[in-house]
């Protein structure tokens, strides 16, 4: 089998201002292009090895560039479930405007809600171990540890597609299996 060769040493020169267009009319901030294209730049170099030669260098580039798009909008997504409150306040001494992000207080739990968190707990776990095995692995890694997506796929050998059908796949299966022995 024929090894290709790529120059890493050039990529900057030869596709950075390509990466850079097309990156800034997807995410629309110019920091975050540049974090993107060098962690791409950076992925690209860690699975050099992986390089058939099957595209050119900068397809190969920007397939690797769209998954890291793609994680940047899940991360980003992932972070809207906080609760925001903002407060206008006026003492004797100092006014202004009180801004606090938070999911909830975690001082504010009774003992019911630790022993309805310890009975989901044992539930997912029950569940997890009633699914198809691959799918349990993929979810506990992504889900629970929270692997990266890169990682994941280099070690089942998939492509980024197929892991999340994996997941959701799971998450159906694990959805199913909850209804059925938590939420009866």
């Amino acid at each position: 089998m024929a090894t290709h060769k790529i120059d890493a040493n050039k990529w900057v020169d030869r596709y950075s201002d390509y990466l850079y267009n097309y990156t800034i009319v997807r995410v629309n901030d110019h920091e975050v292009a540049q974090d993107l294209i060098s962690e791409t730049f950076f992925a690209g170099l860690k699975s050099a090895a992986n390089f058939k030669g099957e595209a050119s260098e900068r397809t190969w580039l920007i397939s690797i560039l769209k998954r890291k798009i793609i994680d940047h909008y899940r991360k980003k997504n992932s972070k809207k479930g906080k609760a925001e409150i903002r407060m206008q306040y006026n003492d004797s001494e100092t006014e202004g405007d009180w801004l606090e992000e938070r999911v909830s207080d975690p001082f504010d739990k009774t003992a019911e809600d630790d022993m309805e968190n310890t009975e989901l707990g044992l539930a997912i776990h029950e569940c997890l171990d009633g699914i198809n095995e691959k799918q349990a692995a993929i979810f506990k890694l992504k889900t629970i540890e929270n692997y990266d997506t890169e990682a994941i796929c280099n070690e089942y050998n998939i492509t980024p597609s197929n892991l999340w059908v994996i997941i959701h796949r799971a998450r159906t299966a694990m959805a199913d299996c909850l209804e059925q022995k938590w939420l009866k």
